[in-house]
């Protein structure tokens, strides 16, 4: 018996006439409009001979054409068309060759396109993008001369506005340029993993992406070009995927684009020499070598010390900015004066250094001048009476002391001459970017910019970005694009691969190391948490004032007003709690009946004088000044000397307070956190004791580092005294989050998922106290 014959599969083909075939035009029939002297039109060479192919034609989006609708220039063309099926609109066309006829083919029908058809997808033949100055060229020099530049980066005197740059991105198609911007953002909505770094580097280079130009025209092209471009300016095309023509750039954002410019690269940049120049700058640089000990310094620098002065010489020549972060005690004071040493003797220190710092530390950078570099010449701005006779005689100076106060109110004249280098020591005393001494600080004309802090992120991104804008304007973006693109996913969704994107992009200009792993010779330090019960009235007094505050928090939660004005009666809810743990003095309006429980006071009173004994020198550190005054009261009681470190101690005194502690004159100093936080060397205390902790760890940290720090002989312990069960332990659960975020983006870790801070968060802080016993 002879097998039935396999039924062939239906083919479809398709062509497009035009006037070289004799075609007019299609007068409107039924849904079809009039064409004009283009057609493009499907014909059935085989019909489906099954049920599932005849579904699957049906399904099309076809329509009839009456052939006698077809306009010829002679009655003898267009014979042999019918039947014939066509698009409701001729520009549907791209559409559908590039989507419904790989279906097809996938499903077994056989495709024909007949010579002429004119919606192939085209190959992309070149890519290229130009970026060129909104506006006037930029200005060529190291430093801007005039007010009005003085917000220019250094070196490429580039502008920090956003939208200083515009760029032009295009692809040429058989001879024609044709803008690519359109395509990318059609792109981004139709594949959403072009929107992720992530998804991009893990498509293959080989694969076909098809591009859907303006007008309805497919391209086509390779992935790889594409993952290029989108892996340099993900953020900024996605942020303005809406907008055609140039895309705004700032200088940062347009400098990257250089690194499409390579010889195994299909893109070619164009214009903007002087930011391929200072690509190439820093892509052939190299990692900066590790100089010999310099000549001249009163001390010889550590190994790591030598690496810190490495890297601020690279920026330097790079003229880059960068953020020294290396942790509390390890000596950025020291580095950033052996490179103003090395500056000066380079011939490269042509104008001052000024360095802007807290008050309580222009005494501690003159000691540290005088011990490191004795070669600067150093003056303090501080005098009224001499600030202006000082300014005038800048040339005799190599390094300018100046407090972040009178930065601002001597902005004027600090705006007039340019420094060579500026440092901001402690720089998140300027967190705020629109802080009276934040503005100030960004008018002034300077070459390099230097930030020390062993706390670059404290409570969230904005600080960063913030330091960044002062570092290099433009780099992060402006404000509110930083908040929408990187702030908000990572602090309040948690997005660890955020995390990681930003954490790639500021590291190379974080310098941060930790004690534990350069300064080994350092002794350890041991923190203690001494949690103490509350007991009797005090303990009543803590529930009272808890319920009150439950209750507000309850209402307010219960009007939506928890995050607005309510916020702040939540706070001072929180802020009696913690003075109620301290000492139930502290809280005002409060009658407190003789003979009250001090659960902190007591274990003052028992532990200091035996610590004292043990030949142990102390450091006590409070929030409240308040509670360090009763402190002192109860250790005078006992017969214990002490010295006093607060926002009272007059300015001129503190330096003095520091010296004759440093020299063992009193085994104990009560210090305020505020007013003894940063920037101090108390290496002669052994001890720490943190009376009540603070809601940011690295805050608490820098406490504890007055003590351990370079110059530290002896183990240090530190005893953080938590009231069990109360608002304090949650308080430490809060700064393990906090410290999640600055180790993702400045640490090893990449970033762990980031919780915000919820209304449970605060749920729990008014939680009703506990012990041990009732957990069990």
């Amino acid at each position: 018996m002879t097998a039935p014959p396999v039924p062939l599969p239906p083919k479809l083909t398709l062509q497009t006439l035009s006037r070289g075939d004799g075609l007019l035009g299609m007068r409107p029939h039924g849904k079809l409009g009039p064409r004009g002297d283009r057609v493009s039109l499907l014909r059935l060479e085989r019909w489906p001979s099954d049920p599932v192919a005849l579904e699957q034609w049906q399904a099309l989006p076809l329509h009839a054409v009456d052939v006698e609708m077809l306009q010829w220039r002679d009655a003898s063309f267009g014979r042999g068309l019918t039947p014939c099926w066509t698009l409701e609109q001729e520009d549907l066309f791209p559409d559908f060759a590039a989507d419904e006829l790989p279906r097809l083919r996938d499903l077994g029908w056989e495709i024909e396109c007949l010579p002429g058809f004119a919606h192939h997808s085209v190959a992309i033949d070149a890519w290229s993008l130009e970026v060129q100055p909104e506006g006037d060229a930029p200005d060529e020099g190291l430093h801007a001369e005039t007010s009005g530049q003085a917000d220019r980066l250094p070196g490429l005197a580039l502008s920090r506005r956003k939208g200083s740059w515009l760029l032009s991105l295009g692809v040429t198609v058989q001879g024609t340029r044709v803008d690519l911007a359109p395509m990318i953002w059609d792109l981004l909505r139709k594949d959403r993993r072009w929107l992720y770094a992530d998804a991009i580097a893990s498509i293959d280079d080989d694969a076909i992406v098809s591009l859907k130009a303006p007008g309805g025209r497919r391209l086509h092209t390779t992935a790889a070009p594409l993952k290029r471009l989108m892996l340099n300016l993900l953020d900024v095309l996605v942020a303005q995927r809406s907008r055609r023509g140039p895309v705004a750039l700032t200088a940062w954002e347009a400098a990257r684009l250089a690194s499409l410019d390579t010889p195994d690269s299909r893109w070619q940049v164009y214009g903007a020499d002087e930011l391929r120049t200072m690509w190439e700058r820093l892509r052939d640089a190299g990692p900066p070598p590790v100089p010999a000990e310099p000549s001249g310094l009163g001390i010889t620098l550590r190994p790591y010390q030598l690496q810190g002065l490495a890297w601020l010489q690279y920026l330097g020549r790079q003229q880059l900015g960068g953020i020294l972060a290396d942790d509390m005690g390890l000596g950025k004071t020291a580095q950033a004066l052996a490179h103003l040493w090395v500056e000066k003797q380079g011939g490269r220190l042509t104008a001052p250094a000024l360095v802007v710092a807290p008050t309580s530390l222009i005494f501690n950078w003159m000691q540290e001048a005088a011990r490191v570099a004795p070669g600067l010449r150093v003056a303090a701005l501080a005098d009224p009476a001499e600030r202006g006779e000082m300014l005038k005689r800048l040339g005799d100076i190599d390094l300018l002391l100046c407090s972040y106060g009178l930065a601002w109110r001597e902005v004027r004249a600090l705006t007039k001459p340019t420094f060579s280098v500026l440092v901001l020591d402690e720089a998140q005393a300027v967190k705020n970017p629109r802080s009276r001494a934040a503005r100030a600080l960004r008018r002034l004309r300077v070459g390099q910019r230097i930030v020390l802090t062993g706390t670059p992120l404290e409570n969230h991104l904005g600080e960063l970005w913030t330091q960044f804008d002062f570092l290099m304007p433009g780099y992060l973006g402006e404000a509110r694009s930083f908040a929408r693109h990187w702030r908000k996913p990572i602090e309040q969704t948690g997005d660890a691969r955020r995390a990681r994107e930003l954490a790639s992009r500021v590291r190379p200009f974080i310098l941060r190391r930790l004690k534990e792993e350069v300064a080994k010779d350092l002794p350890p330090m041991t923190v203690l948490t001494q949690r103490i019960p509350l007991q009797g009235r005090q303990r009543q007094l803590y529930e009272s004032v808890r319920i009150g505050a439950d209750h507000l928090v309850r209402r307010l939660l219960k009007d939506s007003e928890i995050f607005g004005s309510g916020l702040m009666s939540v706070l001072d809810a929180m802020l009696k709690l913690r003075q109620v743990c301290c000492d139930p003095r502290l809280v005002p309006g409060v009658d407190i009946p003789p003979g009250m429980e001090t659960a902190k006071l007591a274990w003052l009173r028992e532990k200091v004088p035996e610590m004292i004994a043990q030949g142990r020198t102390i450091l006590v550190f409070s929030q409240f000044t308040g509670m360090l005054a009763l402190i002192e009261d109860a250790m005078g009681e006992a017969g214990v000397p002490l010295m006093k470190l607060t926002g009272d101690t007059p300015e001129g005194r503190r330096g003095e307070v520091v010296r004759r502690f440093q020299a063992g004159e009193a085994p104990l100093m009560l210090v305020s956190l505020k007013a003894g936080g940063v920037g101090l060397t108390l290496t002669a205390a052994d001890t720490v004791i943190q009376v009540d902790p603070w809601w940011n760890p690295a805050v608490d940290a820098q406490a504890h580092a007055r003590a351990h720090r370079i110059g530290q002989s002896r183990p240090v312990f530190v005893h953080q005294l938590v009231i069990e069960g109360s608002i304090e332990e949650r308080m430490l659960e809060l700064q393990a989050r906090k410290r999640a975020l600055a180790d993702g983006l400045l640490g090893r870790d990449g970033g762990e998922r980031l919780e915000k801070f919820s209304a449970d968060e605060i749920d729990r802080l008014l939680a009703p106290l506990q012990s041990p016993e009732d957990e069990d």
